[in-house]
């Protein structure tokens, strides 16, 4: 069972792109054309995410030409290059396959408002680094 865990490290990403249900995104894919390579983005709002570990995958869907468009992409595949956060959504619901059946502006969800101070706070609290106590207050505290 440790084999299949040290494997399964190995082909995990190191860093993960922060995005949730609701977001809208664009995926930076990798297509590979006989001997060329090149990068296509695709646009659209995340649906669903599932599973864990290596097989976690998340749905994206866009209208393309009037036609609703879904496609699934696994998040530690060496093939996605990068997720970017267009726009992030306020959603109450872990999927979204309601989306399906609307139409138009029906479709749309809701931006979610970050307000500056809790921007600032956040910003702050991934800023900041994490120091040790000072000597000064060990050495008082060994007296």
């Amino acid at each position: 069972m440790n084999e299949i865990r040290a494997i399964e490290a190995s082909q995990m990403k190191d860093t993960v792109d922060n995005f949730k249900v609701g977001d809208t995104v664009k995926v930076h894919f990798k297509i590979i054309e006989g001997k060329t390579e090149r990068i296509q983005i695709y646009e659209g709002l995340v649906i669903a995410i599932k599973n864990s570990r290596v097989g976690k995958t998340f749905m994206v869907r866009k209208n393309s030409y009037g036609v609703g468009v879904e496609r699934v992409f696994p998040i530690h595949s060496p093939r996605v290059t990068r997720v970017e956060v267009v726009r992030p959504g306020k959603v109450r619901r872990a999927k979204l396959y309601y989306i399906r059946g609307k139409i138009g502006k029906a479709a749309k969800i809701k931006e979610l408002i970050v307000s500056r101070k809790a921007a600032k706070a956040s910003a702050k609290v991934v800023a900041a680094p994490v120091q040790a106590p000072a000597p000064q207050a060990a050495e008082t505290a060994a007296e």
